[in-house]
Protein backbone atom coordinates (compact mmCIF):
# COMPACT_ATOMS: atom_id res chain seq x y z
CA UNK A 1 0.00 0.00 0.00
CA UNK A 2 1.28 3.45 -0.84
CA UNK A 3 1.44 5.47 2.55
CA UNK A 4 -0.11 8.62 1.50
CA UNK A 5 -1.06 10.10 5.43
CA UNK A 6 1.44 7.31 7.84
CA UNK A 7 4.81 6.38 7.93
CA UNK A 8 6.63 3.34 9.05
CA UNK A 9 10.24 2.59 10.11
CA UNK A 10 11.34 -0.36 12.17
CA UNK A 11 14.58 -1.39 14.16
CA UNK A 12 15.36 2.79 14.42
CA UNK A 13 18.27 3.68 16.97
CA UNK A 14 19.14 0.14 16.61
CA UNK A 15 15.79 -0.66 18.64
CA UNK A 16 15.59 -4.15 16.98
CA UNK A 17 11.83 -5.61 17.67
CA UNK A 18 10.62 -2.07 17.49
CA UNK A 19 8.40 -0.40 14.98
CA UNK A 20 7.19 2.85 14.65
CA UNK A 21 4.04 4.15 12.64
CA UNK A 22 4.04 8.01 12.51
CA UNK A 23 0.20 9.63 11.56
CA UNK A 24 1.73 12.55 9.11
CA UNK A 25 -0.56 15.00 7.88
CA UNK A 26 1.72 17.78 8.84
CA UNK A 27 -0.73 20.30 6.90
CA UNK A 28 -3.85 19.40 8.96
CA UNK A 29 -2.26 18.76 12.10
CA UNK A 30 -2.05 15.26 11.98
CA UNK A 31 -5.72 14.75 11.94
CA UNK A 32 -7.84 12.14 11.28
CA UNK A 33 -9.20 10.65 7.63
CA UNK A 34 -10.54 7.52 6.65
CA UNK A 35 -7.56 7.05 4.27
CA UNK A 36 -4.81 7.35 7.55
CA UNK A 37 -7.94 4.56 9.05
CA UNK A 38 -7.22 3.06 6.08
CA UNK A 39 -3.42 3.41 6.56
CA UNK A 40 -2.79 2.99 9.87
CA UNK A 41 -4.60 -0.68 9.96
CA UNK A 42 -2.59 -1.93 7.28
CA UNK A 43 0.63 -0.88 9.21
CA UNK A 44 -0.84 -2.46 12.12
CA UNK A 45 -0.99 -5.66 10.72
CA UNK A 46 2.72 -5.19 8.79
CA UNK A 47 3.46 -5.34 12.69
CA UNK A 48 1.33 -8.10 13.66
CA UNK A 49 2.64 -10.45 10.84
CA UNK A 50 6.11 -9.88 11.75
CA UNK A 51 7.45 -11.95 14.55
CA UNK A 52 10.66 -10.13 14.90
CA UNK A 53 8.35 -6.59 15.85
CA UNK A 54 7.17 -6.52 19.78
CA UNK A 55 6.25 -3.33 20.40
CA UNK A 56 5.16 -0.71 17.81
CA UNK A 57 5.51 3.05 18.73
CA UNK A 58 2.39 5.52 17.58
CA UNK A 59 3.12 9.04 17.21
CA UNK A 60 2.57 11.91 15.41
CA UNK A 61 4.31 14.03 12.77
CA UNK A 62 6.35 16.93 14.79
CA UNK A 63 5.31 18.33 11.90
CA UNK A 64 1.82 18.69 12.63
CA UNK A 65 2.65 20.10 16.22
CA UNK A 66 -0.37 17.51 17.67
CA UNK A 67 -0.51 13.87 18.02
CA UNK A 68 -4.03 13.66 16.77
CA UNK A 69 -6.37 16.75 17.31
CA UNK A 70 -8.99 14.29 16.02
CA UNK A 71 -11.60 14.09 12.41
CA UNK A 72 -10.62 16.60 10.08
CA UNK A 73 -12.59 19.52 10.21
CA UNK A 74 -13.19 18.64 6.04
CA UNK A 75 -14.53 15.36 6.51
CA UNK A 76 -16.55 16.56 9.19
CA UNK A 77 -18.09 19.02 6.95
CA UNK A 78 -18.86 15.95 4.44
CA UNK A 79 -20.53 13.64 6.81
CA UNK A 80 -23.20 17.10 7.59
CA UNK A 81 -23.20 17.25 2.97
CA UNK A 82 -23.86 13.67 2.61
CA UNK A 83 -26.33 13.44 5.78
CA UNK A 84 -25.02 10.78 7.50
CA UNK A 85 -21.50 9.46 8.65
CA UNK A 86 -19.07 7.38 6.25
CA UNK A 87 -15.86 6.34 7.64
CA UNK A 88 -14.41 6.62 3.99
CA UNK A 89 -12.53 3.23 4.87
CA UNK A 90 -13.07 0.41 2.02
CA UNK A 91 -14.21 -2.53 2.52
CA UNK A 92 -11.36 -4.83 2.20
CA UNK A 93 -9.61 -2.84 5.41
CA UNK A 94 -6.88 -5.07 7.17
CA UNK A 95 -8.13 -6.50 10.15
CA UNK A 96 -4.81 -6.96 12.73
CA UNK A 97 -5.99 -8.03 16.35
CA UNK A 98 -9.11 -9.64 15.14
CA UNK A 99 -10.07 -13.03 16.23
CA UNK A 100 -8.73 -13.05 19.90
CA UNK A 101 -11.75 -12.34 20.86
CA UNK A 102 -14.93 -10.84 19.30
CA UNK A 103 -15.15 -8.03 21.94
CA UNK A 104 -12.37 -6.72 19.85
CA UNK A 105 -13.47 -6.97 16.13
CA UNK A 106 -14.44 -3.44 16.07
CA UNK A 107 -12.51 0.10 15.47
CA UNK A 108 -9.30 0.57 17.56
CA UNK A 109 -10.63 -2.25 19.82
CA UNK A 110 -8.89 -4.25 17.65
CA UNK A 111 -5.16 -2.96 19.35
CA UNK A 112 -6.72 -5.16 22.48
CA UNK A 113 -6.56 -7.71 20.32
CA UNK A 114 -3.17 -8.00 18.86
CA UNK A 115 -0.08 -9.69 20.38
CA UNK A 116 2.08 -6.57 19.56
CA UNK A 117 2.81 -4.06 22.60
CA UNK A 118 1.56 -0.72 21.76
CA UNK A 119 3.16 2.43 23.35
CA UNK A 120 1.25 6.18 21.99
CA UNK A 121 3.84 8.35 22.12
CA UNK A 122 1.75 11.73 22.62
CA UNK A 123 3.74 14.80 21.22
CA UNK A 124 1.32 16.88 21.44
CA UNK A 125 -3.21 17.91 21.64
CA UNK A 126 -5.03 14.38 21.11
CA UNK A 127 -8.97 14.77 21.10
CA UNK A 128 -12.18 12.97 19.70
CA UNK A 129 -10.56 10.01 17.93
CA UNK A 130 -7.12 10.89 18.45
CA UNK A 131 -7.42 10.27 21.93
CA UNK A 132 -9.55 7.12 21.52
CA UNK A 133 -6.79 5.84 19.58
CA UNK A 134 -4.11 6.50 22.52
CA UNK A 135 -6.33 5.40 25.27
CA UNK A 136 -6.97 1.48 23.17
CA UNK A 137 -3.17 1.65 23.05
CA UNK A 138 -1.38 -0.47 25.73
CA UNK A 139 0.87 2.21 26.90
CA UNK A 140 1.10 6.02 26.74
CA UNK A 141 3.70 8.97 26.69
CA UNK A 142 2.28 12.48 26.68
CA UNK A 143 4.35 16.06 25.91
CA UNK A 144 4.32 18.38 29.07
CA UNK A 145 1.86 21.01 27.70
CA UNK A 146 -0.22 18.59 25.97
CA UNK A 147 -4.43 18.98 26.01
CA UNK A 148 -6.38 15.73 25.54
CA UNK A 149 -10.44 15.84 25.51
CA UNK A 150 -13.20 14.29 24.08
CA UNK A 151 -14.44 16.57 22.45
CA UNK A 152 -17.97 14.52 21.03
CA UNK A 153 -20.11 16.46 23.86
CA UNK A 154 -19.23 19.95 21.60
CA UNK A 155 -19.94 18.20 18.25
CA UNK A 156 -23.45 17.02 19.14
CA UNK A 157 -21.80 13.63 19.06
CA UNK A 158 -21.71 10.40 21.47
CA UNK A 159 -18.97 9.12 23.46
CA UNK A 160 -16.98 7.49 20.48
CA UNK A 161 -14.93 3.92 19.99
CA UNK A 162 -15.72 2.74 23.07
CA UNK A 163 -14.10 5.44 25.30
CA UNK A 164 -17.77 4.77 27.56
CA UNK A 165 -16.24 0.99 27.84
CA UNK A 166 -12.76 1.82 28.00
CA UNK A 167 -12.16 5.21 30.07
CA UNK A 168 -13.90 3.71 33.33
CA UNK A 169 -11.72 0.80 33.19
CA UNK A 170 -8.53 2.90 32.99
CA UNK A 171 -9.31 5.64 35.68
CA UNK A 172 -12.92 4.68 37.80
CA UNK A 173 -16.26 5.60 36.92
CA UNK A 174 -16.75 8.59 38.25
CA UNK A 175 -13.58 10.41 36.78
CA UNK A 176 -14.51 8.91 33.23
CA UNK A 177 -17.96 10.21 33.52
CA UNK A 178 -16.15 13.92 34.40
CA UNK A 179 -13.90 13.72 31.23
CA UNK A 180 -16.84 12.49 28.76
CA UNK A 181 -19.98 14.17 30.40
CA UNK A 182 -18.23 17.70 30.40
CA UNK A 183 -15.83 17.04 27.05
CA UNK A 184 -13.56 19.56 28.94
CA UNK A 185 -9.50 19.44 28.74
CA UNK A 186 -7.14 17.81 30.59
CA UNK A 187 -3.82 19.17 30.87
CA UNK A 188 -0.88 16.70 31.23
CA UNK A 189 -0.09 17.00 34.60
CA UNK A 190 -3.95 16.07 35.54
CA UNK A 191 -3.51 13.41 33.04
CA UNK A 192 -0.91 12.25 34.77
CA UNK A 193 -2.74 12.00 38.28
CA UNK A 194 -5.80 10.54 36.64
CA UNK A 195 -3.93 7.69 35.63
CA UNK A 196 -4.76 8.50 31.69
CA UNK A 197 -1.07 8.38 30.75
CA UNK A 198 2.04 6.38 32.19
CA UNK A 199 4.47 8.77 31.68
CA UNK A 200 4.62 12.98 31.19
CA UNK A 201 7.99 14.52 29.71
CA UNK A 202 9.03 17.41 28.06
CA UNK A 203 7.88 17.55 24.53
CA UNK A 204 10.99 17.26 23.25
CA UNK A 205 11.83 13.56 24.75
CA UNK A 206 8.53 12.14 23.94
CA UNK A 207 9.78 10.26 21.28
CA UNK A 208 12.75 8.81 23.07
CA UNK A 209 10.92 8.06 26.16
CA UNK A 210 8.98 5.86 24.43
CA UNK A 211 11.57 4.19 22.85
CA UNK A 212 13.45 3.38 25.90
CA UNK A 213 10.36 2.18 27.45
CA UNK A 214 10.05 -0.05 24.17
CA UNK A 215 13.47 -0.95 24.58
CA UNK A 216 13.35 -2.55 28.34
CA UNK A 217 9.85 -4.69 27.19
CA UNK A 218 11.95 -5.88 24.47
CA UNK A 219 15.54 -6.19 26.01
CA UNK A 220 13.76 -7.51 29.34
CA UNK A 221 10.50 -9.16 29.03
CA UNK A 222 10.64 -12.74 27.26
CA UNK A 223 8.97 -12.05 23.67
CA UNK A 224 6.35 -15.13 24.60
CA UNK A 225 6.05 -13.67 28.50
CA UNK A 226 4.93 -9.86 26.79
CA UNK A 227 2.51 -11.25 24.58
CA UNK A 228 0.75 -13.55 26.74
CA UNK A 229 0.74 -10.91 29.26
CA UNK A 230 -0.77 -8.77 27.12
CA UNK A 231 -3.69 -11.17 26.34
CA UNK A 232 -4.33 -11.95 29.66
CA UNK A 233 -4.70 -8.16 30.35
CA UNK A 234 -6.92 -7.72 26.82
CA UNK A 235 -9.11 -11.08 28.14
CA UNK A 236 -9.82 -10.50 31.47
CA UNK A 237 -11.15 -7.06 30.66
CA UNK A 238 -14.19 -9.11 29.26
CA UNK A 239 -15.10 -10.50 32.38
CA UNK A 240 -15.42 -10.53 36.39
CA UNK A 241 -14.32 -13.75 36.92
CA UNK A 242 -11.56 -14.22 38.99
CA UNK A 243 -11.07 -17.68 39.04
CA UNK A 244 -11.46 -18.13 35.15
CA UNK A 245 -8.31 -15.82 35.02
CA UNK A 246 -6.50 -18.04 37.81
CA UNK A 247 -7.41 -21.27 35.53
CA UNK A 248 -5.96 -19.03 32.51
CA UNK A 249 -3.11 -18.54 33.96
CA UNK A 250 -2.19 -22.03 35.11
CA UNK A 251 -2.82 -23.11 31.80
CA UNK A 252 -0.49 -21.15 30.22
CA UNK A 253 2.14 -21.18 33.31
CA UNK A 254 2.47 -25.13 32.62
CA UNK A 255 2.81 -24.74 28.68
CA UNK A 256 6.09 -21.98 28.96
CA UNK A 257 7.21 -23.63 31.56
CA UNK A 258 8.43 -26.25 29.67
CA UNK A 259 9.59 -23.72 27.30
CA UNK A 260 13.20 -22.87 25.96
CA UNK A 261 13.16 -19.17 27.60
CA UNK A 262 11.71 -20.48 30.87
CA UNK A 263 14.98 -22.64 30.88
CA UNK A 264 17.16 -19.75 29.85
CA UNK A 265 15.53 -16.61 32.36
CA UNK A 266 16.63 -18.90 35.05
CA UNK A 267 19.77 -19.87 34.02
CA UNK A 268 20.32 -15.85 33.42
CA UNK A 269 19.05 -14.98 36.48
CA UNK A 270 21.69 -17.73 38.26
CA UNK A 271 24.44 -16.10 36.23
CA UNK A 272 23.06 -12.85 36.72
CA UNK A 273 23.65 -11.86 33.10
CA UNK A 274 20.69 -10.86 30.68
CA UNK A 275 18.50 -13.59 28.97
CA UNK A 276 18.68 -14.21 25.52
CA UNK A 277 15.85 -14.84 24.33
CA UNK A 278 15.05 -17.02 21.50
CA UNK A 279 10.95 -17.06 20.92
Amino acid sequence: MQLKTTKWTAGTDGLQGVAQITLSRPDRHNAWTGRMHTEFRHLLQRAEDDPGTRVVIITGDARGQTFCPGADSQALQRHVESGGYDPGTPADIAQPGYGLAPEFDADFAYLYGMQTVSIAAMNGAAAGVGLALAMWCDLRVLARGGKLTTAHGKLNLPAEYGLSWLLPRIIGHGRAADLLLTSRVVLADEALQLGLVNRVVDPDDVLDASKSLAADLVQSVSPHSLRATKQQLSIDATHDDPGRSIRDAQDRLEQMMTETDYHEATAAFIDRRQPRWQQ
